[in-house]
């Protein structure tokens, strides 16, 4: 499919011209004082979008939230809601009950690297099932969700949260989202080094409104700060964030110094990763930082990204997801500033005008990447060096049992569709509450929607597994690898956009894929693949070897081609599928695999090699039950 360039209007027209101009001359020296942001025109607010209206009238994200939040209404108002993702947390209702909408809250944490310490699960155990609808939702960026909130206990829950050491602030918003890494718990320095820059990165960009502190601690401080901010305290955060180099990076706004007063256009997301390991979808991000390290395991600096995502609209072709391109390498020493650069590239040059391109990789996309390059060097006020060579991606969930490195285990425990609940003989919540109760186990989220527990000594091992066994937990040898594999958002009935099922649905699409290749001799065929209810990319399906991607109730649609090691995006195939035709659309492009493969060739690799229109083709003629491997 050919995308067409999103039509920047307004603002972002007038400055990416501006910046189109500037590409022509070198990157100017860091003393000079003109500056991109200084180019662009000066809008009266009355004519920007009513989204950004409403930011800049928020009062750094107090109002109309504020006034909303002491009424006796069960919900809140549109505005007020807008203000609120800011604070973590979506209005919701369910969609499947009749009479007067019974307003509830989501409330997602914000747990830079995934991690989850035991406290921190404790008391989220307990909010869920005193203030929530009694389970827990594990997120694809390393984050945990309590469904089921009212409006009268947010505070509660929310100040619980942040008195515990944590935070919701930034989880939700056109702010930088949760920061992830690769999940896998190992002692090597360039592992260590990843989870230590993405508690930098998750410092250096999260909103520094009071509205958050006067909103659910009634102006006090925590009880406790965040727990990744005393972690990182030596690289000095703050006064990095707020240096200025002249160069327009930083506003003149003593409140939010990179945000400003409209923040950003759209949200951000930031993945820090070491090579090789793609885990988390690195390609999938706004910005993605690859840690590069010398031969003795001393950083050196970061390989850089930019332009990743997910989202798009059906039957809007200027819309369309993106894998991100490779920007260059950075040095340690500067990846703060730069990563700075970046961000007010897009809080200046994005589109603020039509919310629909407002993500970044909108911005790269027509720009292109060398131009949107050298957008950022004139923010930096430098070169940046060419990308460096490195080791080829693998794709690993990290599940079951692994060594440390430091004499230590930690066991990957895989959970369907990130939903930790307990129902009949199946108690994964009521498990991992003993594994933390007994052993004290830290853990770290994993972008797959799954947790892993690290620090485990040897001698536990036994004693982990038979927790996990008598609460009805399969071990991960009896779970199907594409059960692995797959993932799901959350969708109906709760879910405002959803326009069809997703995670209740997925379990019985596997089981039905598992059938068709069981069928077609493909028992041994691992292909990873995703759902989602609707076309915003949640569970990141447009990566995937095939996803379907919810477009009306019982419909799908068919993305195919996404590579197995998350490293280019999905085609569309059929733009609506019914649920109760899966396995005839799905047994001819088998076929054609079964008959076309190459040596060891991937479910995915294959459909991006032959093309969507010769799997087409094949499949007109092809008859149903005629080929078998």
């Amino acid at each position: 499919m050919k995308f067409s360039s999103p039509v920047l209007t307004g603002l972002a027209l007038a400055s990416s011209l501006t910046a189109t101009i500037a590409f022509l001359s070198p990157a100017p020296s860091a003393t000079k004082t003109t500056t991109a942001l200084s180019v662009q025109l000066e809008r009266p607010t009355s004519s920007l979008p009513k989204i950004e209206q409403l930011k800049i009238s928020s009062n750094y994200l107090r109002n109309p939230l504020l006034d909303q939040l002491a009424t006796e209404e069960i919900g809140i108002s549109k505005d007020a809601y807008q203000i609120l993702k800011y604070h973590g947390s979506y209005q919701q209702n369910n969609r499947e009950t009749r009479g007067p909408k019974d307003y509830q809250f989501m409330l997602r944490l914000k747990q830079p690297a995934g991690e989850l310490p035991p406290d921190l699960y404790r008391l989220l155990d307990d909010l869920s099932t005193k203030h929530g609808q009694g389970d827990l939702r594990a997120t694809t960026r390393q984050c945990f969700q309590i469904h089921g909130i009212l409006k009268g206990n947010l505070k509660t829950v929310i100040s619980s949260i942040m008195n515990m050491g944590s935070s919701t602030v930034g989880a939700c918003g056109d702010v930088s989202r949760n920061v992830m890494t690769t999940p896998a718990p190992f002692v090597s320095k360039e592992y260590q080094y990843a989870r230590e820059y993405s508690k930098v990165f998750a410092q250096l960009f999260r909103p520094m409104s009071p509205a958050f502190s006067e909103i659910w601690l009634d102006g006090e401080k925590a009880a406790s700060v965040e727990t990744w901010a005393k972690e990182v305290e030596h690289h000095n955060v703050d006064e990095v964030m707020r240096y200025d180099n002249g160069r327009g990076i930083v506003l003149k706004d003593e409140t939010e110094p990179i945000y400003g007063t409209q923040y950003l256009p759209r949200k951000f997301k930031i993945g820090v990763t070491v090579p090789g390991d793609n885990s988390l979808d690195i390609y999938t991000n706004d910005i993605g930082v690859v840690v590069i390290c010398n031969e003795n395991g001393e950083l050196e600096g970061f390989n850089v990204m930019v332009g990743g995502g997910m989202g798009r609209a059906h039957n809007k072709e200027n819309t369309f997801a993106r894998a991100a391109d490779h920007m260059g390498f950075v040095p340690k020493e500067d990846i703060m500033e730069v990563m700075k650069a970046i961000v007010a590239a897009q809080r200046d040059h994005g589109n603020r005008d039509v919310r629909a391109n407002a993500r970044m990789k909108y911005l790269v996309h027509t720009l292109g990447i060398e131009k949107f390059t050298k957008l950022v060097e004139s923010y930096y006020g430098k070169e940046i060096a060419p990308w460096r060579p490195m080791a080829e991606w693998k794709y690993n969930d990290w599940m079951g049992w692994w060594e440390q490195g430091d004499g230590k285990l930690f066991y990957g425990q895989h959970i369907d569709n990130g939903r930790v609940k307990n129902e009949g003989d199946f108690k994964l919540k009521a498990a991992i509450r003993a594994l933390v109760d007994k052993y004290n186990l830290h853990a770290i989220m994993s972008p797959t929607q799954s947790i892993i527990f690290k620090d485990i000594d040897p001698k536990d091992k036994d004693g982990v597994e038979a927790i996990l066994r008598e609460h009805g937990i399969k071990p991960i040898e009896e779970v199907d690898p594409n059960a692995r594999l797959a993932m799901a958002c959350p969708a109906l009935p709760l879910c405002g956009l959803a326009q069809t099922e997703a995670e209740r649905i997925m379990p019985s699409y596997i089981e039905r894929m598992r059938a068709l290749l069981n069928k077609m001799n493909l028992a041994d065929e691992e292909i990873l693949m995703r759902m989602t209810g609707c076309p915003n990319g949640c569970a990141r399906p447009y990566m995937a070897e095939l996803a379907f991607v919810g477009d009306g109730a019982k419909s799908y649609q068919i993305w195919l081609g996404g590579s197995p090691v998350l490293t280019r995006t999905a085609q569309p195939f059929m733009a609506k599928m019914n649920t109760d035709d899966m396995e005839k659309t799905i047994e001819p492009i088998l076929a054609m695999f079964i008959q076309q493969r190459q040596q060891f060739e991937a479910f995915g690799d294959f459909c991006h090699r032959v093309g969507l229109e010769a799997i087409e083709a094949y499949s007109k003629t092809y008859t149903l039950g005629s080929v078998v491997a």
